[in-house]
Parts: C-alpha cells; structure tokens; sequence
C-alpha cells in the first residue's frame, strides 16, 4: 500500500482546486469573457487594452487543451496509483510554476500598458508567487515521493 500523507492530500487538493479555477476562468473566457470579467477572474479591456484580452483568450485555449487535461490526469493517476499520473502532474507543475511569473512580471513591469486597480496589484503580487511555490513544492515533492517509492 502506498502511503498517501499530508503532502499528497495538499499537492491533489490544491490540484483539484486550481483545476477548478482553471476551468472557470480560462474555459468559460472562451465562451463568455464578460462574464469571467464580472466574476472577477479576468481582466477588463479597460486593464489590459485588445492585445491583452487577445493573450488571454490565447492562454485559455492553450490551458484549456494542454494545461487542464494535464492536470486532471495526473490527479486522476496519482490517486489511482498510476505511472503516467506523476508524468502528467510533473508536467502540470511545471506549467504551473512557470505561468504566474510571466503573468507578474507582465502587470509589474508596464503599469501604462496594463493598468490595474491597487488591490489587484496587491493580490496578484501575493497569489502568483504562491501559485508558482505550489507548483515548485509539487515538482519537488512529486520526485521524492518517487524515490521513496523506488526505496519501498
């Protein structure tokens, strides 16, 4: 039996939950990006101009294709114990300690281009870096859980 700790139970809860997120905020803008606006999981033409809505849209294609069906993979073959379900989450990791860098230095680095409001400023400043430690700390967790595993 393997053991499923407490670093398991995080690394698939926030899974299951940034999933969610993804699903919500990325998918639906494919279909109604006013309404990912007014949820509060977008950003407004007035925030990030055309092109800016124009790369959003274009991450929630790529998310929706590539990033969640990875995600939900490798939460379904982590839990089911299976190979390709670490290889599918490493990989989901990987994007997922990669893309809210880019995302802040994008906001940080142009307030002309990209004018939000403070408390987004504040809260983006705080969240994307922690989404990136997520998905760092899972990478990390994920290659020693393999090698306890390879011990047992």
């Amino acid at each position: 039996m393997i053991k499923k700790n407490i670093g398991f139970r995080i690394l698939i809860g926030f899974g299951i939950l940034l999933s969610l997120l993804l699903l919500c905020g990325q998918t639906l803008a494919l279909v109604d990006y006013d309404l990912t606006v007014e949820l509060g999981l977008q950003e407004s033409v007035n925030e990030v101009g055309e092109v800016g809505i124009a790369f959003a849209k274009g991450f929630g294609f790529g998310d929706t294709l590539i990033y969640i069906p990875f995600l939900v993979a490798g939460i379904i073959g982590l839990l089911k114990n299976k190979n390709w379900g670490f290889f599918s989450m490493f990989g989901a990791l990987a994007i997922t300690s990669y893309w809210p860098m880019v995302c802040l230095y994008a906001f940080l680095s142009d307030r002309v281009a990209i004018s939000l409001t403070p408390d987004k400023y504040i809260s983006y400043s705080l969240l994307l870096p922690l989404i990136t430690i997520y998905g760092l700390w899972g990478m990390w967790y994920l290659i020693n859980w393999k090698k306890e595993l390879a011990s047992v």
